[in-house]
């Protein structure tokens, strides 16, 4: 039996918790989203919860835990959709989120702690006269450690690419469960093994990622005709060089009334585009959408819609947003996560979104992999079983659609195109020897010969 309350006593100064009720609520992130991931994890529950509020803290943290063999899962906002924070094994839940701390801004490096939530940062660095990158759909409430951890696709990813491409995450500190734990500051390529790796490789403390210059920009929601015209107007805008932009998504008619805050605005039956462009490209922007049959149906100032809790920014209905919106008023769906050919990729898109009309609701993302433009998506799909979803996912893959499998925990069979390059099992065999951090997540892994 584990000594749980040795570890409290241990921790004496630290903040804690194993008040049953705060314990369910900080073992949880959006797993519900998966009807398997939901029968495989309701009900699990860390034992203790401990708030460090610096490195320090950590350490001692992590200390007392391998003394006792106790597993650490972290957390951050809780904002991922794979069970990333929820503890398969019981154990402590460490949660960053008092560690919140922008450190440094110096010739377009933020470096933060990592519980700082990504809005927060994003106006912190605005007011210095620059901006994030890139960010989740979930930029209010996220933190940037989270996104790093178990993120890393979002806003911006038209642009920058995700946060698997080489230089868009510089460097990070790491808490490790060696004897006794450390801190590693890693850099470049060094840090790959921790980037999106759930926290199974050590325990993010600060984060040192690229900005890039605040500019002015605009959510914009244009209606098409049909889906096929609004996935052909997104996918030339990805190539117009000329507007420089954060986002383009493009929507089936079957989406739109699920979004409260713009659905009154676009004609009934038709398609959506939602972008986010700079003032300085609507000119440009309103000439592109007429020329592919749009029109321009609501706008919006992106940054005050942000600060506004009243208000919704366009990319609240992207990403997996576009699932959780749907969720609010219907729970017999789920969603995947896919990746269209960068050849063909508007015939591949239109190709899937024939192939299950009544269970497959279609919204594709523009994004860079590798420097080049291709459609990303999450569609929403109609729950009925594992094997139907099976049978959806192969059919996908047919057409040369990759798919990362949002309805499993591990790693290695969850990422698909989406795993970060680098020796993950070797640093986390480094790292975390007994196997304590976040166990589970990473299949692979064997613990050392004690």
């Amino acid at each position: 039996m584990r000594d749980i309350a040795g570890l409290k006593a241990a921790l004496d100064g630290i903040t804690l918790s194993d008040d049953r009720a705060l314990l369910r609520q900080k073992s949880r992130d959006f797993y519900w989203y998966s009807p398997i991931l939901k029968a495989r994890m309701d009900g699990l529950s860390a034992e203790l919860w401990a708030q460090p509020r610096n490195e320090a803290e950590v350490l001692r943290a992590l200390a007392a835990a391998r003394v006792r063999g106790v597993p650490v899962t972290v957390r951050g906002g809780a904002t991922g959709n794979y069970g990333q924070c929820v503890p398969l094994d019981g154990g402590l839940v460490l949660d960053t989120t008092a560690m919140t701390a922008p450190l440094a801004l110096t010739d377009g490096v933020l470096v933060a702690e990592a519980g700082a939530r990504m809005i927060d940062l994003d106006l912190w660095a605005r007011e210095r006269g620059w901006e994030l990158r890139l960010w989740p759909s979930t930029k209010r409430s996220a933190t940037i450690g989270g996104f790093v951890a178990g993120g890393g696709a979002g806003v911006g990813g038209i642009a920058h690419g995700t946060m698997r491409e080489r230089g868009n995450l510089l460097g990070l500190r790491v808490a490790t469960m060696q004897d006794p734990p450390a801190i590693l500051d890693i850099e470049g390529d060094e840090a790959a093994p921790v980037n999106r790796t759930y926290g199974t490789t050590g325990v993010i403390t600060q984060v040192r990622m690229p900005v890039a210059p605040a500019q002015a920009w605009r959510d914009v929601a244009l209606a098409f005709p049909e889906y096929g015209a609004a996935v052909r107007f997104a996918h030339a805008l990805s190539y117009a060089d000329g507007i420089a932009k954060k986002m383009c998504a493009a929507f089936q008619p079957v989406l739109v009334p699920y979004f409260k805050g713009i659905a009154d605005a676009v004609p009934k039956g038709t398609a959506l585009v939602l972008a986010m462009v700079t003032t300085a490209g609507m000119v440009a922007l309103r000439d592109m959408a007429r020329e592919h049959g749009g029109a321009l149906v609501a706008e919006q100032d992106t940054v005050a819609a942000e600060r506004d809790p009243h208000a919704t920014p366009f990319y609240e209905y992207c990403w997996n947003h576009t699932t959780l919106q749907v969720l609010k008023q219907d729970r017999g769906v789920t969603y995947l996560q896919c990746r269209f050919p960068f050849d063909g990729t508007v015939e591949a898109v239109e190709a899937a979104t024939a192939l299950f009309p009544d269970e497959v609701w279609m919204h594709t993302e523009c994004v860079r992999f590798g420097g080049r433009i291709t459609m990303s998506a999450l569609p929403v799909i109609r729950w009925r079983d594992a094997a139907r979803l099976a049978e959806i996912m192969a059919a996908f893959e047919a057409l040369g659609i990759g798919i990362a499998n949002p309805h499993v925990f591990t790693i290695e069979e969850g990422s698909g195109y989406r795993r970060v390059p680098g020796d993950q099992l070797g640093f986390k065999r480094m790292a975390d020897p007994l196997g304590l951090l976040n166990p589970g997540k990473m299949r692979d892994f064997t613990r050392a010969d004690p």
